[in-house]
């Protein structure tokens, strides 16, 4: 597969420049306080869930996909997920992630170009961070890929109307002083989008839930430095 931060084709329009990301994540990982955005996770439903759901579901071995720092793991059991393989794209993040009782291996690797065999894991997570790739259907395709047929995918992501606020506020002040705009904030896939491209990956079962979680920041800068986190 390309290595980590590759674009995923010569002349293809992306949106994102994942090179770029991972310097940016390496970056954030470094940082004397890495934890502090970990509250925009705690709020986010999904993959967390697995850690509050009162029903005991026993994972052999599951894959973290885009993991950071390894917020996920702190919030899963032995009795969970028996053996867990986290990647992403920044190996800063990998170095420094908090260790958790399970037993875990890290792997450095783009999301959207998974470096494991078919039907090899029974779970596939993700939090906060496919929302950055460049070809979200492929991301999802090797998803599913990589589950076994039984096999369980629980994701979350920043939905399109992230940060509208903060995009119409941009668009505003450009118009004032420029008399016209360009997009300033990272475009985010339609959550009406998503159940069709999960469905296309090859997905069936599907369930999308969305959540509003509204946060106050005094500043853009602020706003630009937890995301970054």
């Amino acid at each position: 597969p390309p290595p980590a931060g590759a674009s995923p084709g010569a002349g293809a329009l992306n949106p994102f420049d994942r090179r770029l990301k991972r310097k940016q994540k390496n970056w954030a990982a470094l940082q004397a306080e890495p934890a502090k955005c970990d509250y925009l996770r705690e709020e986010v439903p999904g993959p967390g869930a697995l850690a509050r759901s009162p029903r005991v579901l026993t994972f052999p071995l599951a894959l973290d996909v885009g993991s950071g720092r390894g917020y996920i793991a702190q919030h899963l059991t032995k009795e969970t997920v028996e053996k867990l393989i986290q990647v992403d794209i920044a190996e800063n993040a990998l170095k420094n992630a908090v260790e958790s009782e399970i037993p875990t291996v890290r792997v450095v690797a783009d999301e959207e170009f998974l470096p494991f065999k078919e039907d090899t894991f029974d779970l596939v997570v993700s939090s906060l961070s496919l929302h950055w790739v460049n070809d979200l259907p492929k991301a999802f395709r090797e998803i599913h890929q990589v589950l076994k047929p039984d096999g369980v995918f629980i994701g979350a992501m920043f939905g399109g109307d992230t940060l509208f606020e903060l995009r119409c506020s941009l668009q505003l002040a450009e118009l004032e002083r420029e008399g016209g705009f360009s997009p300033h904030v990272s475009p985010f896939t339609a959550v009406a989008d998503l159940g069709h491209l999960l469905a296309r990956a090859g997905f069936n079962t599907l369930t999308v839930d969305t959540d509003e979680i509204q946060v106050n920041y005094p500043g853009l800068f602020e706003v630009m430095e937890d995301l970054q986190g």
